[in-house]
């Protein structure tokens, strides 16, 4: 939340919408690396070393890692934002009170509130399903994968489709514009390709390609539509007095739009069985195109403008 803070006071909104992809590619990048690479390198460590001993290894390198970065940030990021200043825990709580009170007051707000849950309705279910669908037995009607197989799919065909659909959507929507049209298309690039899933529990193929392509359609498609709903908070919900505040709050209403459907995936997927389970995840994305049909936009123009006087 501090580096998005940053990046929403010093860039312009094109600049917002321009790098707001390689924004996304960078924080998955970071997740190979993390859950990815540093793993697999410590997997091999304990070959040599013992689990503790390598897991020794590999946490000093990640402390190592965000030491340098700390050090790079101090001196390479703008501090040009002045803070609003708090001298008592009175203060304090008003502050968070007029954060709260102002939030509520924007324009548009509760349409855009129903905006950012709805978006990722379809998604919450689908993403905590689809490894237990790769991982479960084919006569349960999964895919039967091994564990390095579904760790091959999502750290190579998933994380590369994601990096390149981030980017060319933050390119994409810096030329465009966040407009109706734009949104609608990010929409259906995040969502449609769910499809791809529904294909597989009827499908159920064997070829680890065939199901390597459609992983990376998902993954692209998941980068590509992200950037819609990141960019609508930060230039239809965020701006005003208490700007990082309001993205932050903001983003957690988005991540309980996602963690809802989750809490309650597995039991929908229990009873319907995956193929049926991922058949309704595509009758799910119709709320988030209904929300992104209606939502009522503020030209972004007059957003800076207001910002500004």
């Amino acid at each position: 939340t501090a580096a998005d803070g940053v990046y929403l006071n010093e860039l312009s909104a094109k600049e917002q919408a321009q790098y707001v992809g390689w924004q996304g590619a960078f924080y998955n990048i970071a997740k190979v690396i993390s859950g990815g690479v540093l793993v697999y390198f410590a997997g091999e460590l304990e070959k040599k070393l013992g689990i503790a001993s390598a897991w020794m290894v590999v946490l000093m390198l990640y402390g190592s890692t965000m030491l340098v970065l700390g050090i790079y940030n101090m001196r390479m990021l703008p501090q040009s934002t002045q803070q609003q200043e708090i001298h008592s825990f009175k203060d304090g709580l008003q502050t968070l009170k007029d954060v709260l009170i102002t939030f509520f007051q924007k324009k548009y707000i509760w349409f855009g509130l129903l905006f950012i849950v709805f978006y990722r309705f379809a998604e919450g279910q689908a993403i905590k399903i689809t490894p237990l669908f790769f991982k479960a037995a084919r006569d349960e009607g999964g895919l039967g994968l091994t564990t390095s197989q579904i760790g091959l799919l999502y750290g190579v065909f998933g994380a590369i489709a994601f990096v390149l659909g981030s980017i060319a959507a933050g390119y994409f929507v810096s030329n465009k514009g966040l407009s109706r049209k734009t949104l609608l298309l990010l929409c259906a690039f995040f969502n449609v390709p769910f499809v791809v899933y529904a294909y597989l529990a009827i499908a159920l193929p064997e070829s680890l390609s065939i199901i390597g392509t459609a992983v990376a359609i998902e993954y692209f498609g998941y980068g590509f539509g992200f950037v819609g709903l990141i960019l609508f908070i930060m230039q239809q919900i965020a701006p005003g007095k208490y700007k990082m505040a309001h993205y932050a709050f903001a983003s957690g209403l988005m991540n309980l739009g996602f963690m809802i459907p989750s809490m309650v995936s597995g039991l929908v997927s229990d009873y319907l069985g995956y193929k049926d389970f991922f058949i309704w995840v595509m009758i799910s994305t119709i709320p988030a195109f209904l929300v992104t049909w209606l939502v009522p936009l503020k030209p972004v123009d007059n957003i800076a403008t207001n910002e500004k006087s």
